[in-house]
């Protein structure tokens, strides 16, 4: 690309060669071309041939001056628009400067010239001028490519023409399609949620009209997440499509068969006698899930929770019918005994309540309301404590002291859940660091505080949050551990293997928490490789008693020691109970005979005093 011109004039050689000096860097610097004139007549041969970013022109020169010089350059179109810069040795001429201004100058300058001045606004022009031929250069590009575009489109009418009709077609062929796939599940070719609507205010507004209602059944499958995520998507994409033909299998005719998403399904029933037969088309659906599902070389096991919804009297509007059905839904989840279950009002109260209690409970954890309690647990041979649970309470200031198990059950909301675990996490760290450094450590290792999440299933997340903050506080392997309920266990997925094997690896013990609560086997205990097993206080409390509670517990501590796991007693509250259990040889106790729940102070001041002498306390009277 050209470089941009500067031309200089003046008729006094020194002069000429002073400023000369000053633009010779730039233009070595091939910024721009520098050239010169010695008088007006030269200059205005210069401008016939070339075009100027700027013209530095001196005022005062024989035959032709400056004045008369810029007239003749700006007399030509072709350099009407070259920017000139007067100079002059002349200070106090104003009308000179008026004159210059009058003549079309860009700038008046007087000699003896400031160098970076001088620099500063030959730069300036000459940056204009490269960015005007960039421009032009441009323009000149555009100015090509439209005439080839104009070419080419003349040569593309012809085919968009013929192609016109064609697309029409296909257009209109489109969007019957279109129509086609709004209205159904792309999986399943079910009815979807859009239409699943559609189809329930219709069905509404005929029931006002006839007064007859309808029922809606909302299914989710159980298990579907981990079976999704243990096998894969593919395989959870045809659970869901063999999901959907037993369904439509299941129903009449007659009946809207809808997914909503995920493991969701809706069934929409109208018609005399809808109560009944959604009654028996639930029954019809649990019957049909329960069966195994064979896929590739699998064969899974799933089933489905059913709510029912009647209208008018469980909703008044299809938006409030399918929400009581989803509740129903859920309550039948929660209930395995009773997968179908009709949907009542009890249930909103119980709905508004959880909601109550949830956003209680998210303030309490803002205020600081919430607060630990430990129970120490204490080993048998020595009398030495070793351990404590962390139980989470609540100062609630209308209800007063509240345990976990009074409100936790009735919040069901993940992510406050979430941040009530890392609080409780945090806190029995800074606890446990404290308490260590008051007692030391054990013959059995470092003290530990066993941990209960609030949380139904365990997150990855926890393999950087609890590690780390044992890290924090200095804590040794084994200060902290987990303990699992046995729900969880029974229902584990190779994900949570893993996640429960990196724990361990990390330095986090894992106990199986009041064992036998589920009614599960020793099977689980043995796949995880758990460290400790807790036998439910509900064992503890039938030793002695004629049921055979002494030989329950002495089974299950002898099946814990085969599989190499501690053995934590819960509920020790006498006397009675503490001799069986050392007869039994369980490795270690936790109850109200020892200590109740302490608060987090009362903990650290037992330090120095945990040992309990056991043969004292066995001799004294009850």
């Amino acid at each position: 690309m050209q470089i941009p011109k500067v031309l200089l004039v003046n008729d006094d050689q020194a002069s000429l060669y002073a400023l000369e000096s000053l633009l010779l860097d730039a233009a070595n610097q091939q910024i721009y071309q520098l050239m010169t004139a010695s008088s007006g007549k030269e200059a205005l041969r210069h401008v016939l041939l070339h075009e100027f970013a700027v013209i530095l022109l001196d005022v005062s020169m024989p035959g032709m001056d400056g004045f008369e010089t810029a007239e003749a350059i700006h007399s030509h179109p072709r350099s009407a628009g070259t920017p000139i810069i007067f100079i002059t040795a002349h200070y106090a001429d104003e009308l000179n400067r008026l004159k210059a201004y009058q003549k079309g100058a860009a700038d008046y300058l007087f000699t003896p010239v400031i160098p970076q001045i001088l620099q500063a606004k030959v730069a300036v022009f000459v940056e204009m001028a490269k960015k005007n031929l960039q421009l032009r250069i441009k323009s000149d590009e555009l100015t090509s490519l439209n005439q080839d575009l104009r070419v080419q489109r003349l040569q593309d009418l012809e085919r968009i023409n013929a192609e016109l009709e064609q697309e029409i077609r296909e257009r209109k062929q489109a969007e019957q399609r279109a129509h086609e796939l709004s209205t159904r599940d792309a999986l399943t070719n079910l009815f979807n949620r859009r239409a699943l609507i559609q189809q329930l205010e219709h069905a509404t507004a005929t029931a006002d009209r006839s007064g007859i209602g309808f029922a809606l059944l909302f299914l989710d499958l159980d298990k579907f997440k981990q079976i999704n995520d243990h096998y894969g998507h593919e395989v959870g994409d045809e659970l869901l499509r063999q999901m959907a033909a037993r369904l439509t299998a299941a129903v009449r005719v007659a009946d809207i068969v809808a997914r909503l998403g995920g493991d969701e399904f809706v069934v929409l029933i109208e018609g005399k006698s809808a109560s009944a037969n959604a009654a028996r088309v639930g029954r019809k659906i649990e019957m049909a899930c329960a069966l195994p599902f064979d896929i590739g070389n699998h064969r899974l096991k799933s089933g489905a929770s059913i709510g029912i919804a009647l209208y008018p009297q469980d909703g008044a509007s299809a938006q409030a019918l399918l929400k009581n059905a989803d509740t129903a839904m859920y309550h039948a989840k929660q209930n395995a005994a009773a997968p179908v279950q009709f949907f009542h009002e009890a249930l909103n109260v119980r709905e508004r309540e959880r909601d109550q209690w949830t956003l209680e409970l998210r303030k309490a954890l803002a205020a600081g309301q919430l607060e630990l309690r430990y129970q120490p647990q204490v080993d048998i041979s020595t009398g030495n404590v070793i351990a404590a649970e962390a139980l989470l309470h609540w100062r609630h200031p209308v209800h007063g002291l509240l345990a976990a198990p009074q409100f936790l059950p009735h919040v069901q909301e993940r992510a406050l859940l979430d941040r009530i675990d890392h609080w409780l996490i945090a806190q029995s760290c800074s606890h446990v660091a404290l308490w260590q450094r008051l007692n030391g450590t054990t013959t059995d290792g470092p003290l530990c505080i066993w941990i209960n999440l609030t949380t139904p299933q365990l997150h990855p997340d926890l393999l950087h949050t609890l590690p780390t903050l044992m890290r924090k506080h200095g804590l040794a392997p084994g200060s902290i551990g987990l303990e699992l309920n046995e729900k969880l266990l029974l229902e584990a997925t190779e994900p949570l293997a893993k996640l429960l094997t990196q724990l361990q690896a990390a330095g986090v013990r894992v106990a199986l928490d009041d064992f036998g609560s589920a009614r599960s086997s020793l099977a689980a205990c043995k796949r995880w490789q758990l460290n400790a097993l807790k036998i439910d206080r509900s064992f503890v409390h039938g030793i002695g008693n004629d049921e055979g509670g002494t030989d329950i517990v002495a089974a299950v501590v002898h099946l814990a020691k085969a599989l190499r796991m501690r053995v934590v007693a819960l509920g020790v509250n006498t006397r009675q109970q503490l001799e069986v259990l050392q007869e039994l040889g369980c490795h270690s106790c936790q109850g109200d005979l020892f200590y109740p729940p302490l608060p987090a102070a009362g903990l650290l001041e037992q330090a120095g005093e945990t040992h309990i002498n056991l043969p004292t306390l066995l001799n004294n009277e009850e």
